[in-house]
């Protein structure tokens, strides 16, 4: 089993301190409502994060999620550009800022950070839990209101995010949205990271998204091994990973739940201006391992989607092959560190 992700520790403090002041039983109904949401879908005429104990639930109930998702992603993104050192981020639709924080363990070398989002109760949430971060960059964000719609300022940043945020427009909306954010990235000559549910509508949204960044002209850079037309046909399957986050004590109360973990399941989508350097080909699934046999499923650059198998006969291979996972790169790329020198790490995927 790999290592569980786990919050920093001044985020989980802040979010301690800020959802003590909401009575547990109010946070819990707000929880329910939230989930009962999410399977349901979003009415989008109401905002989803309107009142501060809905903020507070949301916060609870989803950040550790979130903050995991998007820094399994951005991991991998930091893995294959290891050039890439942003000082500058936009957050669009950061609700309460889980992206930020998980931009900023990634790249010590964020300086100012941007956080676009509609929820005045959401931004003054975010901001409360910012005052807790160890790093500048978070502590000083400059929080802003805005709509994520057809006006949305193109903004204009090294890094530009965008994590859970497409399945609350309509379609016609994603389509514009993201097609802003192509074109300014390309423009800026900068990097995007979009993140979704790892479901297939969830994957859908992201597929969509793929097609336009490429036709704007980004060039892929994870999860993808290259820059054609995906070969998972969405009637089949869905691209998707997985990372397991630890529980905390509060995180467990507010949701109701008993386990000490849980798996969040996301699928996600960088691009940049630039090319850099990609996987040869993309674990999909939990390889299969028996005894002298490992079996992975790929998505390869030159034949789609392929078997491989890989026997102790193969000695070093098999050996790389025994310790991958579901998500990572084929063949493991020869320097695995993917952020700054003395950053923490940890694995993004379960096994």
């Amino acid at each position: 089993m790999n290592a569980v992700s786990t919050l920093p520790d001044d985020l989980d403090d802040a979010l301690e301190a800020s959802l003590g002041r909401f009575p547990a039983a109010e946070l819990t109904r707000s929880v329910q409502t939230l989930i009962r949401q999410y399977r349901e879908g979003f009415d989008r005429s109401v905002p989803a994060l309107s009142s501060e104990v809905a903020v507070a639930a949301y916060a609870g109930y989803r950040m550790p999620a979130t903050y995991s998702a998007v820094r399994a992603a951005l991991r991998q993104v930091a893995l294959f550009a290891p050039g890439f050192a942003p000082r500058t981020q936009v957050d669009v639709g950061g609700g309460t800022g889980s992206a930020l924080w998980a931009a900023s363990a990634v790249w010590p070398t964020l300086r100012t950070v941007t956080v676009l989002e509609q929820s005045l109760s959401a931004i003054a949430f975010g901001q409360r839990l910012a005052g807790y971060a160890p790093a500048a960059a978070v502590r000083e964000a400059r929080w802003q209101r805005a709509f994520v719609d057809r006006s949305t300022p193109a903004p204009v940043a090294d890094l530009v995010t965008m994590s859970y945020v497409l399945g609350e427009l309509s379609p016609a909306v994603q389509e514009d949205v993201v097609g802003s954010l192509a074109s300014e990235t390309a423009r800026a000559a900068g990097m995007l990271v979009i993140v979704e549910p790892g479901t297939p509508a969830g994957y859908a949204r992201i597929a969509a998204a793929r097609q336009l960044l490429t036709k704007s002209g980004l060039h892929l850079v994870a999860p993808c091994p290259h820059d054609g037309q995906c070969p998972i046909r969405p009637d089949q399957d869905w691209c998707h990973f997985a990372v397991r986050l630890s529980r905390t004590a509060l995180h467990r109360r507010i949701k109701d739940g008993t386990l000490s973990f849980e798996d969040e399941k996301f699928s996600y989508i960088a691009a940049s201006a630039r090319p850099w350097p990609r996987a040869e080909s993309r674990i999909l699934r939990h390889p299969l391992k028996r005894k002298g046999l490992v079996t992975l499923r790929l998505c390869t650059a030159e034949d789609g989607l392929a078997d491989r198998a890989v026997s102790k006969r193969q000695g070093e291979t098999y050996r790389e092959a025994r310790d991958v996972v579901w998500g990572d790169a084929w063949p493991p790329p020869a320097d695995e560190s993917p952020s700054p020198a003395g950053q923490e790490g940890d694995s993004s995927t379960i096994s």
